[in-house]
Formats: C-alpha cells, structure tokens, sequence
C-alpha cells in the first residue's frame, strides 16, 4: 500500500491505510506500506519510509507530501525488492509519493480516492497529463458516493464505493471519563479535528454556544484536536470561550473515551469531507451526533435516522438542534440506539472483505506473478508509461 501524506501526521488518509494494513496483517497476509515519515520515530514495522515530508497547501488543507529525485529511487527500491502480487495506491493523483508509484508499478494497481471536492484541481491537471498512467489503474475504489462523483467528474470510468472502516468495538467498549462525562445541569459537547483548519467548523460552533448557554448555562464544549485555536478564540463570544476547554491531540483511547462520555458530539463541517469516519466512531460509541447537512455526512447518518443534520455553517440551527436534544433525553436515547445499530456496517471486518474482494478480482483478471526488473525506476517509469492496464 502506498499513502501519499505524511504517516507521522494524524489524518483521515492516514489511519484508513494504517488500519486496513493491520487488519489485512492479522488476518496472515503480508503487507507493506510506502509513505512519508520522519525515520526517527516511532514507526509500525510494516512501514517503509520514503523520506520526509514537507507542507504543501492542497486542495484546501495543508498536507505533509514528498517529491524529487531522492523518493522515486526509494519508490524504486521497494517496488522492486517487495515481489508484490499487487499494490495499492491512496490518492493517486496527489502530487507525492502515491503518484510515483503510479508512473513506476508493473504490478496490478488498485486505487483508493479519499477526496471529494467539485474543483479538485489535482485531478483536472492530472486527466490530460497522466492518462495513460492512470489507464494502469485495474481498479478504483471511493470511500463514499461523494468522492466517487469527484472521480467521475474528473477522471470518468466505473468506481467501488467502499467506506472507510472503523473499529466499532474499540469505540462501543470504550470507558467513560468522569472529567468528560455530563451531569444534570452540566451537559457535555464534543468537537474533534484540527482546530486552525476553518473547513471544520470549529468558529460554527463556537458562535452556536451564546445560544446554547442561555438555555443550558453549564454546558461545556471539548474541543480534541491539533492546531492552534487562538486566532479562532480571539474573535469568539467571551461566555463560549469560558465554557470551552482545549484538549489538545488525543490518542485513539481517549478519542473514544471522550466520545463515549458526552452528551453529543459537533460536527459542524463546512465541506471537503468525503465521508466522516469521525460520525461513525460517535455512533459507535454512544454519542448522539448533530452534523452539517453535507451530501457525505447525511448519508453517514442514514439521512438524518441516525444523527441530526443542520444546514451547514447556520451556527443558529447548530444552535437549536443543540438546545432541542438537550432538553429532550428520550431522543437523545432514540438517536444513540439508531446510532449504535448503524455503525457496525462501517466495521473494518465487512469493509476489508469488500477490498479484498476487490483485489481477488483484480488478480483473477490478470493472473498472479511478479514483473521482472526492466533495469531499474527508470526501466519502470518508461515500460510502465506505455504499459494501457484493463479492467
């Protein structure tokens, strides 16, 4: 598997392949993941690094890529030493270590798509100039219908939707903290993301808390996330900034614990998700979810069944749905049962069956074998450009 964002660096990308990697590990096939990474860290075994990343502005975010000479001789390297019945690529078309495998592999390609933008400038530019590359790809895989239409729109040809995966029973089991736990009279809002990064709506919901505050003046909003919020808190209403606490970046135990002691996780996002694996670790956990009527997170939510959608960036209705679900326990209950019943169909056991199958399919068509050597990256690069893969 190739992960073109800086493995070292929490991110949606990022945990997807980590954690298909371990499942695929568990379940006794051998794996091995090319991505950035700082060498001097603490990194998993099956991880190659090919070299630290640097940050890039793209596609609205900042991302830790790498590019240049130095990475497509790694990228050679472990094509070339892995004898890789296939290899998987996330986001082929990002201007990083992905795309150089893309150009280099002989190998049966698969390719997850993670984005979901109407203007993804990445794969505009990519169309006319990496067509044939791109025709190596033996199978695309989106992880929601909004990124499969970004595909569509940008690059055409038939795509597998197949969610991103969670661990529904870390999440279902996880302890409650009493530090994050709500009380009568002192209720309990989660936001998780990175807090500098204005798509994630934390200023939304920031300007929502005033309204919630006049009704429920104990509530307490925990924001978990890396980033720097001080620019965000310096233009909030003085009472939200009082009734907010930073946590800072957490671990995957205390992200599920913190999820599993609220009253309600946020998710006022303002666009860019693709999915919202973090909708589904609430519902996993037990925490009622009010989101942005985003096309990916309503069909998360079961279109609103399962959660609570509210027009996206309208801190008002964020506001109100907050303050109705508050005071109201039993729907609170309802849409934790609802919740609860919907997420094991995000579960890594029956998503990893859908990839693997994918990659079965994929091997059946072509056969199984491992591409001799055409003299080393550059062999690779000029044999594989020419080289027209079909589904």
């Amino acid at each position: 598997m190739v992960c073109p964002y800086s493995f070292d660096v929490p991110g949606g990308v990022q945990f997807h392949v980590r954690d298909l990697a371990e499942v695929f590990l568990a379940q006794g096939h051998e794996v091995s993941v090319l991505a950035p990474a700082d060498e001097d860290g603490d990194l998993p075994p099956y991880l190659v690094s090919c070299g630290r990343a640097v940050p890039v502005r793209y596609n609205g975010s900042v991302a830790r890529l790498t590019f240049g000479p130095v990475t497509s001789a790694r990228v050679g390297r472990w094509l070339e030493s892995g004898g890789f019945d296939l290899v998987h690529l996330h986001e082929p078309v990002t201007p990083s270590v992905s795309l150089m495998a893309l150009w280099a592999a002989e190998e049966p390609v698969v390719a997850t798509f993670h984005t979901s933008t109407t203007r993804s400038r990445a794969m505009h530019a990519a169309q006319p100039l990496l067509r044939t590359s791109l025709e190596k790809i033996r199978a695309r895989i989106a992880v929601s219908e909004a990124a499969a239409g970004t595909v569509r729109s940008h690059l055409g040809g038939d795509t597998y939707i197949i969610p991103n995966g969670v661990h529904v029973r870390r999440f279902a089991q996880a302890a409650v903290r009493q530090e994050w736990e709500g009380v009568p009279g002192a209720p309990t809002l989660a936001f998780l993301g990175r807090v500098d990064e204005p798509r994630k709506g934390l200023h939304v919901a920031l300007d929502a808390l005033p309204g919630v505050l006049d009704q429920h003046p104990g509530v307490r909003l925990l924001v978990a996330g890396p980033g720097d919020a001080g620019e965000i808190l310096a233009h909030a209403d003085p009472r939200a900034v009082a009734a907010t606490t930073l946590l800072g970046a957490v671990s995957d135990v205390d992200k599920a614990s913190l999820l599993a002691s609220v009253d309600l996780y946020l998710a006022p996002h303002l666009g860019g998700e693709s999915f919202g694996i973090v909708l589904v670790e609430a519902m996993a956990a037990g925490a009622p979810v009010v989101a942005s009527d985003l096309e990916a997170f309503s069909r998360v939510l079961d279109g609103g069944r399962a959660g609570v959608v509210v027009r996206t960036g309208d801190a008002t209705a964020l506001g109100g749905a907050v303050v109705e679900l508050l005071a109201d326990p039993a729907r609170r209950d309802l849409l934790c049962l609802r919740g609860r019943e919907r997420a094991p169909e995000f579960d890594w056991g029956p998503v990893s069956r859908q990839v693997m199958a994918v990659y079965e399919t994929v091997l059946a068509g072509v056969g199984v074998h491992h591409p001799e050597s055409r003299g080393g990256l550059w062999g690779r690069l000029v044999g594989g450009s020419s080289t027209n893969g079909q589904r």
